[in-house]
């Protein structure tokens, strides 16, 4: 049996070859995080109590940042704690001793990942203190 390999039967054969190379070599490439135009937040802060205390509310969005008056700091402060209102630093400041309760929620998605947040504090400098920028609705930047 003879075998007669033709030269374009053979720069084909080469070219297939060379092909298929480099596309192995090519490097891996790492999952890309979850796109931030998907995160938001329905922040909601009501001021006494919560069946008759006054309620603010607003959506923050982050990409861009937008929603509230702060939303660009809130949106820095969410992706440094990557969304985990709980590791949000504590932030060095004196409140007064005043009893003015104040209920923070959030309730939303942030890196694909569900967000459910509910928290009472004694007053809004401590509510702030502890969350930063996010339920800061009612506050031009300082």
């Amino acid at each position: 049996m003879t075998h007669i390999i033709t030269a374009a039967a053979a720069r084909t054969g080469l070219l297939l070859t060379a092909a298929l190379l480099a596309a192995g070599t090519a490097p891996a490439r790492a999952a890309a995080p979850p796109e931030p135009a998907n995160d938001w937040l329905r922040i909601t802060v009501v001021r006494g109590d919560t069946s008759t205390g006054v309620t603010r509310r607003a959506m923050l969005r982050c990409d861009p940042p937008r929603g509230h008056a702060r939303a660009a700091e809130a949106c820095a402060e969410l992706a440094a704690a990557d969304g985990d209102l709980g590791r949000i630093p504590l932030r060095d400041t004196y409140c007064p001793m005043v009893y003015a309760p104040v209920t923070a929620q959030a309730h939303g998605k942030w890196r694909g990942r569900a967000v459910e947040y509910t928290q009472t504090f004694p007053s809004t400098c401590v509510m702030t203190a502890r969350t930063g920028a996010v339920f800061a609705l009612d506050e031009a930047r300082r």
